[in-house]
Protein backbone atom coordinates (compact mmCIF):
# COMPACT_ATOMS: atom_id res chain seq x y z
CA UNK A 1 0.00 0.00 0.00
CA UNK A 2 1.70 3.20 -1.14
CA UNK A 3 0.73 6.61 0.15
CA UNK A 4 -0.41 9.15 -2.39
CA UNK A 5 1.74 12.27 -2.29
CA UNK A 6 -1.34 14.44 -2.32
CA UNK A 7 -2.48 14.95 1.25
CA UNK A 8 0.62 13.45 2.82
CA UNK A 9 3.21 15.36 4.81
CA UNK A 10 6.98 15.01 4.79
CA UNK A 11 8.96 14.39 7.96
CA UNK A 12 12.65 13.66 8.50
CA UNK A 13 13.51 11.41 11.44
CA UNK A 14 17.13 10.57 12.24
CA UNK A 15 18.21 11.68 8.76
CA UNK A 16 15.63 9.60 6.84
CA UNK A 17 12.74 11.24 4.97
CA UNK A 18 9.26 9.76 5.39
CA UNK A 19 5.73 10.66 4.24
CA UNK A 20 2.74 10.35 6.55
CA UNK A 21 -0.96 11.11 6.75
CA UNK A 22 -3.86 10.48 9.05
CA UNK A 23 -5.37 7.12 8.20
CA UNK A 24 -8.39 7.35 5.90
CA UNK A 25 -10.27 4.60 7.68
CA UNK A 26 -10.58 6.90 10.67
CA UNK A 27 -12.28 9.65 8.64
CA UNK A 28 -15.24 7.73 7.25
CA UNK A 29 -18.81 7.31 8.24
CA UNK A 30 -19.00 5.91 11.79
CA UNK A 31 -16.89 7.83 14.30
CA UNK A 32 -18.13 6.07 17.42
CA UNK A 33 -15.66 3.59 18.84
CA UNK A 34 -12.85 4.29 16.39
CA UNK A 35 -9.40 5.50 17.29
CA UNK A 36 -7.16 8.09 15.70
CA UNK A 37 -4.39 6.67 13.54
CA UNK A 38 -1.86 7.48 10.86
CA UNK A 39 0.22 5.72 8.23
CA UNK A 40 3.89 6.28 7.37
CA UNK A 41 6.23 5.15 4.61
CA UNK A 42 9.80 5.93 3.65
CA UNK A 43 9.80 8.69 1.03
CA UNK A 44 12.74 7.58 -1.14
CA UNK A 45 12.16 3.81 -1.14
CA UNK A 46 8.57 2.98 -0.13
CA UNK A 47 8.23 -0.57 1.09
CA UNK A 48 6.47 -1.77 4.21
CA UNK A 49 3.95 0.79 5.44
CA UNK A 50 3.72 1.62 9.13
CA UNK A 51 0.14 1.75 10.46
CA UNK A 52 -0.11 3.43 13.86
CA UNK A 53 -3.13 3.33 16.15
CA UNK A 54 -2.71 6.15 18.70
CA UNK A 55 -5.22 4.66 21.12
CA UNK A 56 -7.00 8.02 21.35
CA UNK A 57 -10.66 8.12 20.35
CA UNK A 58 -11.67 9.80 17.12
CA UNK A 59 -13.89 12.65 18.27
CA UNK A 60 -15.36 15.33 16.06
CA UNK A 61 -16.98 18.53 17.13
CA UNK A 62 -20.48 19.33 15.82
CA UNK A 63 -18.98 21.36 12.97
CA UNK A 64 -17.06 18.24 11.74
CA UNK A 65 -13.66 19.43 12.97
CA UNK A 66 -11.51 16.79 14.64
CA UNK A 67 -11.11 17.36 18.37
CA UNK A 68 -7.70 15.63 18.40
CA UNK A 69 -4.89 15.97 15.89
CA UNK A 70 -1.71 14.07 15.16
CA UNK A 71 1.36 16.26 15.60
CA UNK A 72 4.67 15.74 13.76
CA UNK A 73 6.52 15.08 17.05
CA UNK A 74 4.08 12.22 17.71
CA UNK A 75 4.76 10.80 14.24
CA UNK A 76 8.52 11.02 14.81
CA UNK A 77 8.15 9.18 18.14
CA UNK A 78 5.97 6.53 16.45
CA UNK A 79 8.57 6.01 13.71
CA UNK A 80 11.37 5.62 16.27
CA UNK A 81 9.27 3.19 18.32
CA UNK A 82 8.40 1.10 15.27
CA UNK A 83 12.03 1.01 14.11
CA UNK A 84 13.10 -0.22 17.55
CA UNK A 85 10.41 -2.95 17.33
CA UNK A 86 11.60 -4.23 13.96
CA UNK A 87 9.90 -2.12 11.28
CA UNK A 88 12.07 -2.05 8.15
CA UNK A 89 10.47 0.61 5.93
CA UNK A 90 12.53 -0.14 2.80
CA UNK A 91 11.68 -3.84 2.71
CA UNK A 92 8.65 -5.26 0.93
CA UNK A 93 5.96 -6.84 3.06
CA UNK A 94 2.67 -6.50 4.86
CA UNK A 95 1.93 -3.30 6.81
CA UNK A 96 3.67 -3.08 10.18
CA UNK A 97 1.08 -2.35 12.86
CA UNK A 98 1.94 -0.36 15.98
CA UNK A 99 -0.58 0.19 18.77
CA UNK A 100 0.21 3.03 21.16
CA UNK A 101 -1.29 3.79 24.54
CA UNK A 102 -3.84 6.59 24.86
CA UNK A 103 -1.98 7.87 27.95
Amino acid sequence: MALAEKGSRRIVVDGVAYRWRVSRQHWCCDYEGTTLGYVVEEAAHPGTTLVVDTGRPTVRTPDAVPAHVVMPREVAAGIRSARSKGWTPGAAGSPFKLHLSAA
